[in-house]
């Protein structure tokens, strides 16, 4: 198996390469310390996987995966960055990991091992992708999702906040327009919001991730890959991820982020 390692740090290169030498399947290591040396090298040969730098000078590492991946479709990024801030652009380019520094072997092994398993479809295992921690975004095969409607994006993160469960149609109301009374007038602009989701996501051929029965919607989880949903599930690399931010343009998020705060925290005192 072949890894190839990217880092303009030197120090931290071959921090890197080392971690890497150490894994039970015993790769073969390439290492660069100029991206595009990198991109040169992969004109003519393949990996398994790429482990990444994003702060880098000349092209920086998100362009950098966008070209190997042109190069060699097959194989699967690992960013490694110090910074959290890069995550929902990562998930947009499909990386199967993202790994923040210092990198310690545990985080690394998990990542590489996790990006193997599931190498024929990696995170395109789903065609849905939606994003919670920091800003909400749905991500489909890759591509952003642009809503119509403000209202619209934000009752489908509501959705996705319920986890699956049944919202009534009052209860959507309340969320979207606060504790005002649900009149006619309401029921009414309810309706165009609700209208107007369902046509966003018919334009994208994943209306199936929602579902509607006698006056409540539910988001259908296992139809979507989640990091909310993942965090939940005690997934490592989400558990990561997740750095204090939920949903930040939506008040009604702050519950949640208050409990994935205090989830965290205890994860964090288990492991000490």
């Amino acid at each position: 198996m072949k890894i190839v390692c990217l880092d303009d740090e030197p120090l931290i290169l071959n921090r890197i390469v080392k971690l890497c030498n150490s894994l039970p399947m015993k790769p073969d290591v390439e290492s660069f310390g100029d991206p595009l040396k990198a991109l040169e090298w992969f004109d003519n040969n393949t990996a398994e996987i790429a482990l990444l730098d994003i702060e880098m000078p000349e092209i920086d590492g998100l362009m950098l995966a966008a070209k190997i991946k042109d190069r060699s479709p097959g194989t699967s990024i690992i960013f490694t960055t110090a910074y959290s801030k890069y995550a929902v652009d990562a998930f947009d380019l499909k990386a199967s990991g993202y790994i923040l520094k210092p990198v310690i072997f545990e985080r690394l092994d998990a990542e590489i091992s996790y990006a193997l398993k599931n190498k024929n479809y990696a995170r395109g295992r789903y065609r849905v992708n939606i994003i919670t921690f920091t800003d909400f975004r749905l991500v489909v095969y890759g591509q952003t999702v642009s809503f119509h409607r403000t209202k619209s994006k934000e009752l489908l993160a509501y959705l996705v906040d319920r986890q699956g469960s049944s919202v009534k149609r009052a209860q959507m109301a309340q969320i979207l327009f606060g504790d005002v009374p649900y009149n006619r007038s309401i029921q009414k602009q309810l309706d165009v919001i609700i209208r107007s989701l369902m046509d966003t996501l018919r334009e994208y051929d994943v209306s199936d991730i929602v579902e509607m029965k006698r006056g409540t919607m539910r988001l259908c989880p296992e139809k979507v890959e989640c990091d909310l949903y993942r965090f939940f599930e005690g997934d490592t690399y989400s558990i990561n991820l997740y750095q204090g931010e939920y949903m930040n343009e939506f008040s009604w998020a702050s519950f949640t982020e208050a409990y994935l705060y205090r989830k965290k925290i205890d994860e964090m005192k288990s492991d000490d």
